[in-house]
């Protein structure tokens, strides 16, 4: 009876150590198509009175974007994403550089933050139909649409004694956003990203047509990024 009973045990067992993958692996045929990233790293504004970027003469300031990504087809997908980047004037003008924004009522310093949301549909290179059948390594990249508010403290002087003015715009932008991707497990990947904020205003640092171009943002983060199901099963 003894020896009946633990072959009953070990057959129970061994049963359940076997249906236990197969339950798993029959779940995770149904593709995990939702995708929540969350991202943080270096950035810098392009502006009139950013710097003197050639020589790299610029202030670094912190990003961070937390983005929400629907998967169409095994290459298609769309992402919304939303952040805030830290921005401010910087580098070592000249007087005669100085003298222009003077005449021209221009802001010589502008500190503060842009919060921003975009759309953004993108592609992979290497496409996958199931998250669990993706490569070790891809490459995902797109442009879209979005918003973006900005509020900054600026000066029209480099006087210490000067009280700063507060600015608020509110701006569109296209977003231009690109990553490598790492796949860390079944669920998980970690990418390096890079993105390009191209606003349809030149005045985020109240100084206007000094630059050849407009004001614009640019980012590089790490990004982690997990997928799950639409109904968040486990």
């Amino acid at each position: 009876m003894s020896t009946l009973f633990k072959l009953s045990a070990l057959v129970l067992f061994l049963f359940a150590s076997i249906n236990l993958p197969a339950q798993s692996f029959y779940k995770e045929r149904e593709s995990r198509d939702n995708i929540l990233s969350i991202g943080i790293g270096p950035s810098f504004a392009y502006l009139d009175n950013g710097g003197q970027y050639r020589a790299i003469n610029f202030e670094i300031k912190p990003s961070i974007s937390a983005s929400l990504t629907k998967r169409l087809n095994d290459r298609f997908e769309v992402k919304a994403t939303g952040g805030v980047q830290w921005i401010s004037s910087g580098g070592d003008p000249s007087k005669a550089v100085t003298d222009i924004w003077a005449a021209n009522n221009s802001a010589f310093t502008a500190v503060g933050s842009a919060y921003y949301f975009d759309l953004m549909p993108s592609f992979y290179i290497v496409p996958f139909g199931n998250h669990m059948n993706r490569s070790l390594f891809n490459f995902y990249a797109g442009f879209g649409i979005g918003v973006m508010a900005v509020n900054t403290k600026q000066t029209k002087s480099f006087s210490k004694d000067e009280v700063p003015q507060r600015e608020k715009i509110t701006t569109g932008y296209v977003p231009l956003r690109g990553g490598i991707t790492y796949s860390l497990n079944a669920f998980s990947d970690i990418a390096l990203e890079g993105t390009l904020l191209t606003t349809f205003t030149d005045n985020l640092d109240g100084n206007v047509n000094f630059n050849r171009f407009g004001d614009h943002l640019v980012q590089g983060q790490i990004v982690y990024r997990r997928y799950f199901f639409s109904k968040f099963k486990d």
